[in-house]
């Protein structure tokens, strides 16, 4: 799983998300993300709330595939 799989999944998950995806350490470690997602879905949840929405929105993966994950959220501006 490369860096935009994973935002792919995030953006068909998440309602209206935009997902940023990279790959902080070393590029050719495909396991450990920075993730940044921005989408409207978050209005008015605790920042608990909006990573467990992007935990969910990735599922299984967290466990087969992603090692780590850094995660950022936002609203909309």
């Amino acid at each position: 799983m490369n860096a935009d799989e994973v935002a792919a999944i995030i953006e068909r998950e998440i309602p209206d998300a935009a997902a940023t995806v990279t790959t902080p350490r070393d590029p050719d470690d495909d396991s450990h993300y920075a993730v940044e997602v921005v989408s409207p879905a978050f209005e008015g949840k605790s920042l608990v709330d909006q990573h467990q929405l992007v935990h969910d929105a990735l599922g299984a993966h967290l466990t087969r595939d992603i090692h780590a994950i850094e995660l950022t959220t936002s609203v909309p501006e």
